[in-house]
Protein backbone atom coordinates (compact mmCIF):
# COMPACT_ATOMS: atom_id res chain seq x y z
CA UNK A 1 0.00 0.00 0.00
CA UNK A 2 1.40 3.51 -0.83
CA UNK A 3 -0.61 6.62 -1.82
CA UNK A 4 -0.39 10.30 -0.85
CA UNK A 5 0.08 11.73 2.82
CA UNK A 6 -0.09 15.06 4.37
CA UNK A 7 1.16 16.14 7.73
CA UNK A 8 0.11 19.49 8.71
CA UNK A 9 2.85 21.01 11.18
CA UNK A 10 6.88 20.91 10.13
CA UNK A 11 8.20 21.04 13.44
CA UNK A 12 10.26 18.16 14.93
CA UNK A 13 7.50 16.06 14.68
CA UNK A 14 5.91 16.25 11.43
CA UNK A 15 9.35 16.18 9.81
CA UNK A 16 9.91 12.94 11.67
CA UNK A 17 6.77 11.64 10.28
CA UNK A 18 7.41 12.78 6.74
CA UNK A 19 10.49 11.10 6.50
CA UNK A 20 8.66 8.35 7.64
CA UNK A 21 6.26 7.82 4.77
CA UNK A 22 8.50 9.31 1.87
CA UNK A 23 10.90 6.60 2.84
CA UNK A 24 8.31 3.87 2.40
CA UNK A 25 7.34 5.05 -0.73
CA UNK A 26 4.49 7.56 -0.23
CA UNK A 27 4.05 11.04 -1.89
CA UNK A 28 4.11 13.40 1.09
CA UNK A 29 2.77 16.63 1.77
CA UNK A 30 4.30 18.46 4.89
CA UNK A 31 2.32 21.33 5.61
CA UNK A 32 3.39 24.47 6.95
CA UNK A 33 0.72 25.66 10.25
CA UNK A 34 1.00 28.80 10.19
CA UNK A 35 0.46 31.60 7.26
CA UNK A 36 3.84 33.46 7.14
CA UNK A 37 5.19 35.66 4.70
CA UNK A 38 6.82 34.38 1.88
CA UNK A 39 10.58 35.27 3.04
CA UNK A 40 10.16 33.57 6.42
CA UNK A 41 8.54 30.74 4.93
CA UNK A 42 11.00 29.62 2.47
CA UNK A 43 13.29 30.04 5.27
CA UNK A 44 11.50 27.10 7.09
CA UNK A 45 11.03 25.35 3.99
CA UNK A 46 14.97 25.61 3.87
CA UNK A 47 15.09 24.15 7.08
CA UNK A 48 13.23 21.47 7.04
CA UNK A 49 14.55 20.00 4.12
CA UNK A 50 17.57 20.68 4.88
CA UNK A 51 17.24 18.68 8.35
CA UNK A 52 14.93 16.03 6.20
CA UNK A 53 17.52 15.10 3.88
CA UNK A 54 20.72 15.15 6.22
CA UNK A 55 19.04 12.27 8.25
CA UNK A 56 17.84 10.10 5.79
CA UNK A 57 21.35 10.03 4.70
CA UNK A 58 22.70 9.69 8.33
CA UNK A 59 19.73 6.67 7.76
CA UNK A 60 21.06 5.11 5.10
CA UNK A 61 24.98 5.43 6.54
CA UNK A 62 23.75 2.72 9.16
CA UNK A 63 21.90 0.71 6.91
CA UNK A 64 18.12 2.09 6.77
CA UNK A 65 17.98 2.46 2.92
CA UNK A 66 20.94 3.48 0.73
CA UNK A 67 22.35 6.84 -1.08
CA UNK A 68 19.54 5.61 -4.17
CA UNK A 69 17.11 5.58 -1.84
CA UNK A 70 17.63 8.26 0.57
CA UNK A 71 17.51 10.42 -3.16
CA UNK A 72 14.35 9.13 -3.99
CA UNK A 73 12.22 9.50 -0.79
CA UNK A 74 13.49 13.18 -0.63
CA UNK A 75 12.45 13.30 -4.14
CA UNK A 76 8.73 12.44 -3.06
CA UNK A 77 8.68 14.94 -0.38
CA UNK A 78 7.42 18.54 -0.21
CA UNK A 79 7.17 20.97 2.28
CA UNK A 80 5.19 23.67 1.22
CA UNK A 81 2.97 26.39 2.38
CA UNK A 82 -0.65 26.84 4.29
CA UNK A 83 -2.04 28.48 0.50
CA UNK A 84 -0.26 25.34 -0.99
CA UNK A 85 -2.01 22.90 1.29
CA UNK A 86 -5.37 23.98 0.50
CA UNK A 87 -4.85 23.02 -3.06
CA UNK A 88 -3.03 19.47 -2.45
CA UNK A 89 -4.71 18.37 0.54
CA UNK A 90 -7.86 16.97 -0.77
CA UNK A 91 -6.32 14.46 -2.91
CA UNK A 92 -4.60 13.02 0.51
CA UNK A 93 -5.74 9.66 1.80
CA UNK A 94 -4.14 10.06 5.49
CA UNK A 95 -3.79 13.60 7.24
CA UNK A 96 -2.02 13.99 10.41
CA UNK A 97 -2.19 16.97 12.61
CA UNK A 98 1.45 17.51 13.90
CA UNK A 99 1.18 21.14 16.03
CA UNK A 100 2.08 21.80 19.55
CA UNK A 101 0.20 20.55 22.28
CA UNK A 102 -2.47 23.45 22.89
CA UNK A 103 -6.59 22.99 22.86
CA UNK A 104 -5.72 26.31 20.59
CA UNK A 105 -3.44 25.04 18.26
CA UNK A 106 -5.05 21.92 17.85
CA UNK A 107 -8.60 23.59 17.14
CA UNK A 108 -7.04 25.90 14.55
CA UNK A 109 -4.95 23.32 12.71
CA UNK A 110 -7.84 20.31 12.68
CA UNK A 111 -10.36 22.83 11.71
CA UNK A 112 -8.41 23.47 8.52
CA UNK A 113 -7.85 20.30 7.57
CA UNK A 114 -11.32 19.59 7.91
CA UNK A 115 -12.45 22.34 5.73
CA UNK A 116 -10.16 20.95 2.92
CA UNK A 117 -9.26 17.70 3.22
CA UNK A 118 -10.89 14.74 0.72
CA UNK A 119 -14.31 13.63 2.12
CA UNK A 120 -12.94 9.94 2.69
CA UNK A 121 -9.56 11.30 4.05
CA UNK A 122 -8.89 10.09 7.53
CA UNK A 123 -7.57 12.55 9.73
CA UNK A 124 -5.45 11.91 12.68
CA UNK A 125 -4.22 14.08 15.71
CA UNK A 126 -0.19 13.09 16.87
CA UNK A 127 -1.36 14.36 20.39
CA UNK A 128 0.59 12.47 23.57
CA UNK A 129 -1.50 14.49 25.92
CA UNK A 130 -5.13 15.57 24.80
CA UNK A 131 -8.34 13.04 24.92
CA UNK A 132 -9.67 12.10 21.30
CA UNK A 133 -12.77 12.95 22.92
CA UNK A 134 -12.07 16.21 23.60
CA UNK A 135 -10.54 16.82 19.99
CA UNK A 136 -13.05 14.87 17.91
CA UNK A 137 -15.95 17.87 18.13
CA UNK A 138 -13.03 19.85 16.14
CA UNK A 139 -13.53 18.03 13.12
CA UNK A 140 -16.50 18.08 10.90
CA UNK A 141 -16.62 13.86 10.58
CA UNK A 142 -15.71 12.52 14.25
CA UNK A 143 -16.39 9.21 12.16
CA UNK A 144 -12.76 9.71 10.33
CA UNK A 145 -10.92 10.83 13.38
CA UNK A 146 -8.66 9.41 15.58
CA UNK A 147 -4.99 9.56 17.41
CA UNK A 148 -2.16 8.07 15.78
CA UNK A 149 0.92 8.62 19.08
CA UNK A 150 4.37 8.31 17.29
CA UNK A 151 7.35 7.76 19.71
CA UNK A 152 10.58 9.52 19.03
CA UNK A 153 12.08 9.32 16.97
CA UNK A 154 9.24 8.38 14.50
CA UNK A 155 11.07 7.89 11.31
CA UNK A 156 12.96 4.89 13.61
CA UNK A 157 10.43 3.45 16.63
CA UNK A 158 8.17 0.59 15.17
CA UNK A 159 5.65 1.50 17.73
CA UNK A 160 2.67 3.70 16.92
CA UNK A 161 -0.40 4.05 19.35
CA UNK A 162 -3.94 4.45 17.42
CA UNK A 163 -6.54 5.94 19.80
CA UNK A 164 -10.12 5.63 18.64
CA UNK A 165 -13.04 7.84 19.76
CA UNK A 166 -16.16 6.69 20.65
CA UNK A 167 -17.48 7.79 17.10
CA UNK A 168 -14.28 6.61 14.78
CA UNK A 169 -15.31 4.08 12.72
CA UNK A 170 -13.98 0.88 12.05
CA UNK A 171 -12.83 1.60 8.28
CA UNK A 172 -11.02 4.70 9.60
CA UNK A 173 -8.44 2.73 11.74
CA UNK A 174 -8.29 -0.21 9.19
CA UNK A 175 -6.77 2.41 7.08
CA UNK A 176 -4.72 3.83 9.90
CA UNK A 177 -2.91 0.58 10.55
CA UNK A 178 -2.77 -0.48 6.69
CA UNK A 179 -0.98 3.22 6.35
CA UNK A 180 1.10 2.45 8.97
CA UNK A 181 1.79 -1.02 8.32
CA UNK A 182 2.56 -0.23 4.63
CA UNK A 183 5.72 1.79 5.70
CA UNK A 184 7.32 -0.60 8.76
CA UNK A 185 5.21 0.68 11.63
CA UNK A 186 3.79 -1.54 13.82
CA UNK A 187 0.14 -0.07 15.27
CA UNK A 188 -1.18 -1.36 18.25
CA UNK A 189 -5.41 0.12 18.56
CA UNK A 190 -6.44 0.89 21.97
CA UNK A 191 -9.45 2.82 23.74
CA UNK A 192 -9.75 6.52 24.42
CA UNK A 193 -7.20 7.17 27.48
CA UNK A 194 -4.57 9.33 29.73
CA UNK A 195 -1.65 8.20 28.78
CA UNK A 196 -1.61 5.70 26.10
CA UNK A 197 0.39 2.71 26.80
CA UNK A 198 3.71 3.12 26.78
CA UNK A 199 4.01 6.51 28.55
CA UNK A 200 1.79 5.09 31.70
CA UNK A 201 4.25 2.14 31.96
CA UNK A 202 6.97 4.61 31.20
CA UNK A 203 6.42 6.73 33.58
CA UNK A 204 5.82 4.73 36.74
CA UNK A 205 9.28 2.53 35.95
CA UNK A 206 10.78 5.93 35.31
CA UNK A 207 9.72 7.20 38.45
CA UNK A 208 10.77 4.31 40.65
CA UNK A 209 14.41 4.59 39.16
CA UNK A 210 14.41 8.39 40.30
CA UNK A 211 13.33 7.14 43.40
CA UNK A 212 15.82 4.51 43.76
CA UNK A 213 18.59 7.24 43.16
CA UNK A 214 16.97 9.51 45.59
CA UNK A 215 16.93 6.64 48.63
CA UNK A 216 20.26 6.10 47.78
CA UNK A 217 19.89 2.50 46.66
CA UNK A 218 22.58 2.56 44.15
CA UNK A 219 24.18 5.07 41.69
CA UNK A 220 22.79 6.68 38.38
CA UNK A 221 24.89 4.19 36.58
CA UNK A 222 24.57 1.28 38.32
CA UNK A 223 20.56 1.71 38.66
CA UNK A 224 20.79 2.48 34.47
CA UNK A 225 23.27 -0.41 34.43
CA UNK A 226 20.58 -2.67 35.75
CA UNK A 227 17.68 -1.05 33.32
CA UNK A 228 20.15 -2.20 30.00
CA UNK A 229 20.89 -5.34 30.93
CA UNK A 230 18.15 -6.65 33.13
CA UNK A 231 15.01 -4.77 33.15
CA UNK A 232 14.88 -3.96 29.25
CA UNK A 233 16.69 -6.39 27.50
CA UNK A 234 14.05 -9.09 27.97
CA UNK A 235 11.15 -6.77 26.75
CA UNK A 236 12.67 -6.52 23.80
CA UNK A 237 11.49 -10.57 23.00
CA UNK A 238 8.99 -10.63 25.51
CA UNK A 239 5.79 -8.36 26.37
CA UNK A 240 5.06 -7.38 29.87
CA UNK A 241 1.61 -9.68 30.36
CA UNK A 242 3.58 -12.43 28.45
CA UNK A 243 6.50 -12.32 30.56
CA UNK A 244 4.06 -12.94 33.55
CA UNK A 245 2.78 -15.69 32.43
CA UNK A 246 6.24 -16.96 31.36
CA UNK A 247 7.22 -16.76 35.02
CA UNK A 248 3.77 -16.90 36.97
CA UNK A 249 1.09 -14.55 37.77
CA UNK A 250 2.23 -15.90 41.60
CA UNK A 251 5.13 -15.05 41.62
CA UNK A 252 4.19 -11.52 40.62
CA UNK A 253 1.13 -11.99 42.99
CA UNK A 254 3.47 -12.39 46.29
CA UNK A 255 6.02 -10.36 45.03
CA UNK A 256 3.53 -6.94 45.44
CA UNK A 257 2.37 -8.30 48.89
CA UNK A 258 5.77 -7.93 49.82
CA UNK A 259 6.42 -5.21 48.43
CA UNK A 260 3.42 -3.27 49.25
CA UNK A 261 4.15 -4.38 53.01
CA UNK A 262 8.31 -3.05 52.93
CA UNK A 263 8.18 0.08 50.68
CA UNK A 264 4.59 1.28 49.67
CA UNK A 265 1.48 -0.33 50.14
CA UNK A 266 -0.39 2.08 47.69
CA UNK A 267 2.52 1.89 44.95
CA UNK A 268 3.23 -1.83 44.64
CA UNK A 269 -0.51 -3.07 45.24
CA UNK A 270 -1.10 -5.78 43.07
CA UNK A 271 -3.95 -4.62 40.44
CA UNK A 272 -7.41 -7.01 40.81
CA UNK A 273 -6.72 -8.87 37.53
CA UNK A 274 -3.75 -10.11 39.28
CA UNK A 275 -5.59 -11.07 42.63
CA UNK A 276 -8.30 -12.77 40.52
CA UNK A 277 -6.23 -14.58 38.43
CA UNK A 278 -4.05 -16.00 41.29
CA UNK A 279 -7.25 -17.26 42.60
CA UNK A 280 -8.78 -18.54 40.03
CA UNK A 281 -5.36 -20.49 39.04
CA UNK A 282 -4.84 -18.69 35.98
CA UNK A 283 -1.35 -18.23 36.75
CA UNK A 284 -0.11 -18.58 33.12
CA UNK A 285 1.96 -20.79 30.66
CA UNK A 286 1.61 -23.87 33.42
CA UNK A 287 -1.78 -23.45 34.12
CA UNK A 288 -2.58 -23.59 30.36
CA UNK A 289 -4.30 -19.99 30.61
CA UNK A 290 -3.24 -16.19 32.05
CA UNK A 291 -3.59 -13.42 30.11
CA UNK A 292 -2.90 -15.52 26.82
CA UNK A 293 -4.39 -19.00 26.00
CA UNK A 294 -1.53 -21.50 26.55
CA UNK A 295 -3.97 -24.56 26.51
CA UNK A 296 -3.26 -25.16 22.74
CA UNK A 297 0.25 -24.02 22.66
CA UNK A 298 3.16 -26.30 22.36
CA UNK A 299 5.12 -25.22 25.15
CA UNK A 300 8.99 -26.73 24.61
CA UNK A 301 8.54 -25.16 21.12
CA UNK A 302 7.38 -21.87 22.57
CA UNK A 303 10.44 -21.31 24.87
CA UNK A 304 13.00 -22.56 22.42
CA UNK A 305 11.93 -20.17 19.95
CA UNK A 306 11.74 -17.30 22.49
CA UNK A 307 14.99 -18.18 23.88
CA UNK A 308 16.62 -18.51 20.72
CA UNK A 309 15.49 -15.06 19.71
CA UNK A 310 16.92 -13.96 22.98
CA UNK A 311 20.28 -15.59 22.56
CA UNK A 312 20.56 -14.08 18.93
CA UNK A 313 19.93 -10.19 20.67
CA UNK A 314 22.65 -11.24 23.33
CA UNK A 315 25.29 -12.14 20.78
CA UNK A 316 24.52 -9.13 18.67
CA UNK A 317 25.08 -6.95 21.55
CA UNK A 318 27.48 -9.42 22.61
CA UNK A 319 26.42 -10.22 25.84
CA UNK A 320 26.39 -14.27 25.69
CA UNK A 321 27.61 -15.71 28.63
CA UNK A 322 31.42 -16.27 28.98
CA UNK A 323 31.75 -20.40 28.52
CA UNK A 324 35.44 -20.86 29.57
CA UNK A 325 36.53 -23.15 26.69
CA UNK A 326 39.94 -23.91 25.88
CA UNK A 327 41.06 -22.15 28.94
CA UNK A 328 42.70 -23.71 31.89
CA UNK A 329 41.17 -24.19 35.02
CA UNK A 330 42.53 -22.18 38.17
CA UNK A 331 44.77 -23.66 40.04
Amino acid sequence: MSGRVAIIGAGRMGRGIAEAFTLGGWQTLLIDAKPREPSAFEALRSAALGEIESDLNFFASIGVGDPASACAALARLRVMSRAEGEREIGDCSIVFEGVPETMEAKREALGWASAHCGNDSVIASTTSTLSVGDLAPLVSTPERFLNAHWLNPAALMPLVEVAKGRATSAEAVAAMKAALESIGKVPVVMADTPGYVVPRIQALAMNEAARLYEEGVASAEDIDKAIRYGFGIRYAILGMLEFIDFGGNDILFHASNHLSRTIDADRYRAPDVVVNNMREGRNGMRDGAGYFDWANVDVGAYRHERLGEFVRLLGYLKLLPKTGHGKEEPQ
